[in-house]
């Protein structure tokens, strides 16, 4: 689920397709999906979120969140200028201020809340 201002989407010669999505400070763009086979889903917001089909990686740029829930219970949150989201390693990386265009700089802080992952039942 995708909810932004203005979304523009590009196919490659492959097949793979890339999306950026474009909101504001106050409405931010916004990213939503259930993580195959779990009950888990991935969700988070900024101001500009970058899709890329072919790496699947989701980069979240400009006051970033990323949120992970177990069912319909927060698990961790992750905040900063920047958050890339590996989609095939489920591995994130943040970084806490970004520079024109998206790159990062120095100074920002991040913040993560991260929670262990549960016991499996016996």
């Amino acid at each position: 689920l995708i909810r932004a201002d203005h979304i523009e989407v590009h196919e490659d010669a492959s097949g793979y397709q890339s999306s950026t999505m474009t909101g504001t400070a106050a409405t931010p763009a916004s990213f939503r999906q259930k993580r195959e086979g779990m009950d888990e889903f991935i969700e988070g917001e900024s101001e500009r979120i970058e899709y890329d089909g072919r790496a699947d990686t989701i980069k979240f740029i400009g006051k970033a969140i990323l949120r992970r829930l177990r069912g319909a219970i927060l698990a961790d949150e992750i905040t900063g200028a920047l958050i890339v989201y590996e989609n095939l390693t489920d591995t994130f990386s943040v970084d806490g201020n970004v520079a024109k265009g998206g790159a990062p700089a120095a100074g920002g802080r991040v913040r993560a809340m991260l929670s262990p992952k549960p016991e499996a039942t016996k």
